[in-house]
């Protein structure tokens, strides 16, 4: 089967495309973006260094190495929480035009509306990976916000076939782990009853 690649900048009709459980790989842009980012455009209304437009967000940490010359090489870029973002999220998606988010876990109610009217999608790449996720990334072309730290700083990367990618949240507002809590939920009252059945109480 062929690897499904979503190429920057993403097109509205290939975001349509992609449904929850979806499996994608990432080549073109990809700009770290996390708690501080979000903080400092819509708290603290400050512009942001580059546009983001079309463009794919990852919620990450990275790990990076000086290498001379203002160049950097990537050690290490593994996924953050990315429900942390998910308060501001949704009018994050509608001031910056970004179309993917990448991270780590699910988002919420208001991210799955922000996917549904900014035309975009949340998706989770393995947990446990960023040292395999960090040989994806041909170059780093810039930073941004320094001061930040590391970890907060705006990184903006090329990748190639950066992945694997699960879709967790479509553009139709659909969410994977929520659908997910749902079923179990439902199979649990009687996968506890028959446990009940077959487990006596200790006297």
């Amino acid at each position: 089967m062929n690897k499904k690649i979503l190429t920057t900048p993403l097109s509205d009709e290939a975001i349509r495309e992609l449904n929850i459980g979806d499996i994608v790989y990432l080549t073109g842009d990809l700009v770290t973006a996390r708690d501080a980012v979000h903080h400092r455009l819509l708290d603290l209304h400050m512009e942001l260094p580059l546009s983001l437009d079309r463009k794919a967000i990852f919620h990450a940490g990275p790990i990076m190495k000086e290498a001379g010359s203002g160049q950097y090489e990537v050690i290490s870029v593994g996924p953050t929480t990315s429900m942390r973002m998910e308060k501001l999220e949704k009018e994050f998606l509608e001031k910056t035009g970004v179309k993917l988010i990448i991270g780590k876990g699910g988002m919420g109610e208001k991210t799955a509306e922000g996917c549904m009217e900014s035309t975009a999608v949340h998706a989770v790449i393995p947990g446990g990976c960023a040292v395999l996720a960090a040989k994806c990334v041909e170059r780093v072309e810039a930073v941004f916000w320094k001061d930040l730290g590391m970890p907060e700083a705006l990184w903006v990367m090329k990748v190639k076939e950066f992945g694997p990618l699960v879709i967790s949240i479509d553009s139709k507002g659909r969410n994977l782990f929520e659908n997910n809590k749902k079923a179990i939920m439902m199979k649990k009252d009687g996968a506890v009853e028959e446990i009940c059945q077959h487990v006596g109480y200790i006297q």
